[in-house]
């Protein structure tokens, strides 16, 4: 028979919670070790997020034409007796 990973780890005890002084102090000794950008580095990366955006807008808003079109024409397609306008409603 083998050993699980259930069977092999014995019981966790619960860990006590951090109070919030340890808790910020612990924030800002982590925060010390960051490497901050340069400003030059920060508009470069704002830039290259922002020109990253616009063509993502432009790629999905080209989707987004595209297939309301297709839908619009299938839809012309199937409907019976639709010359466009007001016939496919009848008239009224």
């Amino acid at each position: 028979m083998t050993q699980t990973d259930a069977d092999a780890k014995p019981e966790k005890e619960r860990k006590r919670r951090t109070g919030p002084v340890t808790f910020t102090k612990q924030v800002v000794g982590e925060l010390r070790k960051v490497r901050w950008p340069t400003r030059r580095e920060l508009i470069t990366y704002t830039i290259v997020v922002i020109v990253f955006v616009l063509i993502m807008v432009g790629y999905v808003s080209l989707l987004d034409f595209g297939f309301g079109e297709a839908v619009t024409w299938l839809y012309g397609q199937f409907t019976p007796g639709a010359s466009g306008g007001a016939g496919a409603t009848g008239g009224q």
